[in-house]
């Protein structure tokens, strides 16, 4: 659900609108794009039409790794699809594989557990009691295993168990100590005084939701050798496929299959003038038919910003084929609501006219630095060139009431969650309130990074995403921890906040 509280300042830009975007540039550039942006936004309100809409291509043939996929009769997305060559040569043999595995297990009796655990991964047991209170108090019980922090080796890699979890007790009653066993006498009443009334019984509350959760996942490392592995890559509001480029590129040449749609009205995809097209609903459907299309035994998701929601909402629909998901600047886990004083709620020609401004302000809050660099970025394959039109239908289609806290607990999956340090859209307290939430989740911090790490450091993202992809939980130490205290020890107690828009 509900993470990431914000694209926000998501503009339209173009590549001269980043140029000339900020107001004390000074150049010819700056001031042609200015003027440029105020006439096409008079045009629109004078003929109603918004101008640099997002067409796409006329080939629908496969180009480069790109393809076009219609979801819906006149709704068609621009897909890059990128499956290496060793995957059609590899199948067979994995099928003889375990054929030959099946045979040699029924003629070996002794066959440990833990040679079929090495071969299709770990067996974790998850198992957590989730109760909703009519006073809105949420609390968790987790009550199965619990994974150890040994994923990752980089620094501040891991999330100790509970270590950030807000625990409120003031709800319970104290349950009394042991007896004393050598009481003392209680001290006779002077004559005339009453005995105090005892304090009034508390009556137990009643839950007004409860939720049990008891599955069992197996969870395996996911190489880029595997032909059953795919790795589906979804951006936010106003991105594109291209802000991952150096993700997709990197993670193709290890022979990962990958997968990355422009959202409608993004890229190269259609962008059909109608706001229903853009609300949360009509986009997870486009993503579900995408995924359904591509999906392989074991699936990876990875989403930014905006796009993290509709990863959950996939790995929710589908625990059996999603196997990981990887959460960047996400947000907390709260309910979408749009907001009714957002800037977006404006006029699109009046944002097309402050499209520099939007675009300057996008840049200051979406990057750490605002240097040469980060300018090449945003102009690198038209990523941001969204029409005004489509940024407001879409930050006023953020409605998503299902995706709340108790959404959020219910998923199984191990999550990776990363967030950069200097973000200025996504508060570290979200992701790590997520992290509090969530059954199985790990959180890394990247100092030098801001909302667009992926793009800002991309060696250092792809190490962790990689690294992450590979891990598999050791239930060696599960008879260590049952004699400690740890997150399945534990019973957390959360406050639900207020949806928010993202």
């Amino acid at each position: 659900m509900g993470i990431l509280a914000a694209s926000l300042i998501i503009a339209p830009l173009t590549h001269d609108t980043i140029l000339g975007g900020h107001p004390s540039l000074g150049s010819h550039c700056a001031e042609s794009t200015m003027l440029t942006s105020i006439t096409d936004g008079i045009l629109c309100c004078l003929t109603g039409k918004t101008t640099n809409l997002v067409l796409p291509l006329e080939s629908s043939e496969p180009s480069d790794g790109f393809e076009f996929v219609e979801v819906k009769p006149g709704r068609v997305l621009r897909v890059r699809h990128i499956k290496p060559e060793h995957q059609h040569i590899d199948r067979e043999k994995q099928d003889a594989r375990k054929d030959k595995t099946n045979v040699d297990c029924d003629a070996n009796g002794d066959a440990s557990p833990e040679d079929s655990i090495d071969d299709a991964g770990t067996s974790v047991h998850c198992k957590r009691k989730i109760t909703v209170y009519r006073n809105g108090q949420l609390v968790i019980e987790n009550l199965g295993d619990a994974l150890h922090s040994e994923i990752l080796q980089c620094q501040d890699g891991d999330l100790e168990p509970c270590s950030t979890v807000e625990v409120e007790l003031a709800d319970y009653k104290e349950m009394p100590s042991s007896p004393d066993p050598n009481p003392t006498p209680p001290v006779p009443l002077p004559s005339g005084e009453q005995k105090p009334a005892p304090p009034p019984r508390r009556r137990r509350r009643k839950p007004k939701r409860t939720v049990l959760i008891d599955s069992t996942r197996v969870i395996s490392s996911c190489k880029g050798t595997d032909s059953d592995v795919a790795l589906f890559f979804v951006h936010g509001v106003g991105g594109s496929l291209d802000i991952w480029s150096s993700q997709l590129n990197f993670f193709s040449r290890l022979g990962y299959e990958v997968i990355a749609p422009d959202l409608a009205g993004h890229g190269a995809s259609t962008a059909p003038q109608i706001a229903a097209a853009y609300t949360f609903y009509a986009l997870a459907e486009d993503l579900r038919a995408i995924f359904k299309r591509y999906a392989r035994k074991r699936n990876i998701l990875i989403g930014h910003s905006y796009g993290v929601s509709f990863c959950t909402f996939l790995a929710h629909e589908y625990p059996d084929l999603v196997h990981k998901v990887v959460m960047i600047n996400g947000g907390g886990p709260t309910a979408l609501e749009p907001s009714l004083c957002s800037i977006f709620q404006l006029p699109s020609c009046v944002l097309h006219c402050l499209s520099p401004c939007l675009a300057w302000s996008f840049l200051k809050a979406g990057f750490a630095r605002q240097g040469a660099k980060e300018k090449q970025l945003l102009k690198q394959g038209n990523a941001f060139n969204v029409s005004p039109f489509v940024l407001r239908a879409m930050m006023s289609g953020q409605y998503w009431p299902e995706g709340d806290e108790v959404y959020h607990a219910e998923l199984t999956v191990p999550i990776l969650l990363v967030h950069g340090m200097c973000d200025k859209f996504v508060p570290m307290e979200e992701d790590q309130r997520m992290a509090e939430i969530l059954l199985f989740a790990f959180l890394k911090v990247i100092e030098e990074g801001s909302h667009m790490v992926m793009m800002e450091c991309p060696d250092t993202v792809n190490t962790l995403l990689h690294e992450f992809f590979l891990w598999e939980p050791d239930m060696s130490r599960k008879g260590e921890a049952d004699n400690t205290v740890s997150i399945c020890d534990t019973i957390n107690t959360l406050k639900i906040k207020k949806p928010m828009d993202k």
